[in-house]
């Protein structure tokens, strides 16, 4: 499947909009206060980080395909502080869920 943070691709005309899709993922008790205001950001928390977003992006991706479109465009990534004090950030990833054909 095809995911473009653009709202076109080259090359290619949109034959059939399916609507918006979306997918989350939540990390929970990692210290948000380290990991965004301390010295050192930990290589696991980058890699927590990483996988929540791989994530997001593969449950907006499932629902696409559930949907019947072969594409994504316009994708926006979010992260979001859910509750500071337990740690929770949420990362969301959205965007419209498409057709799309070779042009010509």
């Amino acid at each position: 499947m095809i995911v473009t943070t653009t709202p076109t691709m080259e090359g290619h005309r949109v034959s059939r909009y399916c609507g918006i899709v979306a997918g989350e993922a939540v990390l929970g008790k990692y210290g948000l206060k380290e990991m965004f205001g301390g010295s050192a950001v930990v290589e696991g928390r980058e890699r927590a980080l990483q996988n929540a977003r791989e994530q997001a992006i593969n449950k907006m991706l499932a629902r696409a395909e559930a949907v019947g479109a072969n594409a994504v465009v316009g994708v926006d990534l979010d992260y979001e502080v859910l509750n500071e004090r337990d740690g929770l950030l949420m990362v969301s990833a959205s965007g419209t869920a498409v057709v799309i054909a070779p042009i010509g």
